[in-house]
């Protein structure tokens, strides 16, 4: 398990890293058109479409990689790896990591949103309604994909919802880094190691 862990993150490093990237070139974007203050104030809006659709997109995965690997497995046992790893790793991804890089960065504006708690009707029935579709038609390949381009916009978004007026380009490559970070160990957590937890060798 550790070495098809290292291998996943090895494999998935790069693509993370272009993730990454675009977030980066979206706040560039933003600083560049001088309207970074109008944006942050706004950030609350993007991050609470982008998270619901960030679990909804995990939720899909981590109970079809577990539905794939256990053809039989109880539905009770998927909604529960379905909805733990869906909500509680995109809140680790998209709220805790990038909160602590905030904090780190002693950015004006940081705060914890733990969007399962404070919007619960936003994330709850997406997550279930992604168990439902990673359960009944599995796959894993397209969800993935988006699941990690949506999720670097919603740490993104959060990390500037903590922005004040101005920043600079150290804060910028220091952001990028706390994206990769946010993204890539959790993201192939959920979507892959998790699920695989609770899969017996030679099960079917």
């Amino acid at each position: 398990m550790f070495r098809q862990i290292v291998t996943e993150l090895r494999r998935h490093a790069p693509f993370t890293a272009f993730g990454a990237l675009t977030g980066i070139v979206i706040m560039v974007i933003i600083i560049l058109g001088s309207v970074l203050p109008q944006v942050s104030k706004v950030s609350p809006i993007f991050f609470y479409i982008l998270h619901p659709t960030h679990v909804f997109l995990s939720a899909i995965v981590t109970t079809a990689m577990y539905k794939l690997h256990r053809p039989k497995c109880r539905v009770l046992a998927a909604i529960a790896i379905g909805y733990i790893g869906s909500i509680g790793i995109a809140t680790l991804s998209d709220s805790i990591i990038p909160y602590i890089g905030e904090s780190l960065l002693n950015l004006p504006n940081r705060g914890i949103h733990i969007a399962f708690v404070e919007k619960p009707l936003l994330t709850n029935p997406v997550s279930f309604l992604g168990i439902a579709v990673g359960f009944l038609r599995p796959t894993t390949k397209f969800p993935h994909f988006g699941h990690v381009f949506i999720s670097t916009w919603a740490s993104l978004f959060h990390i500037i919802m903590a922005i004040g007026q101005t920043i600079n380009w150290i804060v910028i490559v220091a952001i990028f880094l706390f994206l990769f970070l946010a993204v890539w160990i959790p993201c192939c957590t959920s979507d892959i190691v998790f699920p695989l937890l609770f899969v017996k060798k030679g099960s079917n």
